[in-house]
């Protein structure tokens, strides 16, 4: 059994939220640069050299990319060989508080969703907890603007929709999107398990890089044909038209119930951040 003291944790979550809000993934980059050469259309390709400069600002002076520093996402990767030393959840709660203050920050949380009275601090993060084999813990912090993650959907199809009706789904919600989330976007996709599920595999996999395919050739060619569509939609950056409106399309799946067929979108900006430590 390998001991990993809470303060250990709260200072790799309070680094990371500073992090991931500061300076976009590599693999998002490299999309972004692959599509602006690829991109026809003048007024698409200059907001994309915009988008460019935003992040190379944001890597030069330490500030966030984006205003919207969003929703504080955990994802923690617990060895089961593992022993925290303290509390867990207030340990990542610490890191956040941390993060975003010290950070600088822009505090995004409201502590009831109808009173909607700010936390003050970015507090309570929203954590997902998954035991894995090993004596390691994996900490991914992805900070989630709610320009995207309000666009986003799930929907209880039928057996019988089948893939017709997964495609047809993804496409609505892109179009139903159109340019609110900040074009181009990165598309998660949930299919299968249960309604909580789907959305949870959704989100999961925005944390897949975008230029990593999924490891099944069905769905591999599945998100290739759904990039290829959402591109022609003609929605392009920041909704201004061009062929690129996605970065890329990412979909999990798990097992499901012979009724049912759960499938989510998850949608995220072309901000899509994620910072990892392992511990």
């Amino acid at each position: 059994m390998r001991e990993i003291k809470a303060e250990q944790i709260t200072q790799t979550v309070r680094d990371l939220c500073i992090e991931a809000n500061c300076h976009l993934p590599e693999d998002i980059k490299g999309a972004i640069a692959g599509c602006k050469a690829c991109e026809p259309f003048d007024i698409a390709k200059n907001i994309l050299d915009k988008i460019e400069e935003n992040y190379q600002i944001a890597d030069i002076d330490e500030v966030p990319i984006c205003q919207d520093t969003g929703l504080a996402c955990v994802f923690l990767e617990i060895g089961q060989e593992v022993h925290i030393d303290g509390n867990l959840k207030d340990a990542v709660d610490e890191g956040v508080r941390q993060g975003y203050t010290e950070g600088f920050l822009r505090k995004s949380c409201v502590k009831d969703p109808i009173d909607r009275v700010n936390t003050g601090d970015n507090t309570p993060a929203v954590i997902y907890y998954d035991i894995v084999p090993g004596n390691a813990l994996k900490i991914t912090v992805a900070p989630k603007g709610f320009g995207s993650e309000n666009m986003s959907q799930i929907k209880m199809l039928k057996p019988s929709d089948g893939l017709a009706g997964v495609k047809e789904f993804i496409l609505k919600v892109v179009e139903d999107a159109g340019p609110n989330p900040c074009p181009p976007i990165v598309v998660g996709v949930g299919i299968g398990g249960t309604f909580d599920k789907a959305a949870f595999l959704a989100k999961k996999a925005l944390m897949r890089p975008a230029d990593e395919r999924n490891a099944n050739p069905f769905y591999e060619d599945l998100e290739k044909e759904m990039l290829e569509k959402i591109n022609a939609l003609g929605i392009g950056p920041q909704g201004f038209g061009g062929k690129t409106t996605a970065l890329a399309v990412n979909i999990e799946t798990l097992p499901t119930h012979i009724a049912g067929l759960p499938c989510a979108v998850n949608i995220n900006c072309h901000v899509t951040r994620h910072k990892s430590a392992v511990l």
